[in-house]
């Protein structure tokens, strides 16, 4: 199994997964936060196209994770996987038959190589979700869009083999940032966004000898640094700075082999 980020930011979000069996290959798209037009580039960077997605899981509503997923779906044929909350929050959109498939927490689903499990998170979205995946062998853990630590979400993070964990802002460069009060208190709110500090508590609860990649993703451009989330993360896992990989909001990482 592994993993890579079209993107990751205000400006979209991509992340795509994939695991290779036997006989196939099996590459799942979570989120989807841009047009089609620039998803297909973003894919072409790393040599794939469209109708080489087995689905596309969305976490939820809001344009930077949403973007194209729709017509990416109704044009490609690909089943497009989100939780029910989702579907009313963008109007309940109609699909071809079968294209349509409603997620919901703890309940697994497997597309072809890989097994999803759907685990619920504190923001502010009408029924986000976010993922733990596996090949069977290996697991990868996903959580951006969320603005407070639960049990729930540590549970779903213990063992993986690899984190992909949303460090948002910086405490300090938020309050001192142009925002209005109104955006400052959604974003550092209990449904808002993950500061440095959060995300570091939920690393030092989940960490392990067995984690063997490490990325900081949704980074605000405006409201922290690569260096600042580094600098957090570093402190909680015990590592080096250097050995966190931070996600760009227009490149994304490259593969992350977790085997």
């Amino acid at each position: 199994m592994r993993f890579c980020s079209l993107g990751s930011g205000s400006a979209g979000n991509a992340t795509l997964v994939e695991a290779r069996g036997t006989t196939r290959t099996s590459r799942l798209l979570i989120d989807c936060g841009f047009s089609l037009r620039e998803l297909e580039l973003r894919l072409g960077r790393i040599g794939l196209v469209c109708d080489e997605l087995d689905a596309v899981f969305v976490t939820h509503e809001h344009g930077d994770h949403i973007g194209c997923a729709v017509t990416l779906a109704r044009r490609f044929g690909l089943p497009l996987w989100m939780s029910r909350g989702t579907w009313r929050a963008i109007g309940q959109p109609e699909l071809p038959p079968g294209a349509l498939q409603f997620a919901r927490d703890g309940q697994a689903i497997s597309i072809g190589e890989l097994e999803l499990t759907p685990y619920t998170v504190a923001h502010d979205a009408l029924e986000p979700l976010q993922l733990r995946l596996s090949d069977g062998a290996r697991h990868l853990g996903v959580l951006t869009d969320v603005g407070s630590i639960t049990p729930h979400l540590l549970a779903n993070l213990q063992h993986c083999d690899a984190l992909l964990l949303e460090c948002n802002h910086d405490r300090d460069l938020l309050a001192a940032s142009s925002y209005p009060a109104s955006l400052k208190s959604r974003i550092g709110g209990r449904l808002g966004h993950l500061a440095n500090d959060t995300t570091a508590q939920i690393l030092a609860a989940c960490v392990h000898g067995g984690l063997r990649h490490l990325v900081a993703a949704h980074l605000s451009e405006r409201n922290n640094t690569p260096a600042l989330a580094r600098a957090a993360l570093a402190q909680a896992g015990g590592g080096a700075p250097d050995d966190i990989v931070v996600a760009d909001p227009l490149h994304g990482f490259g593969w992350l082999d977790l085997n």
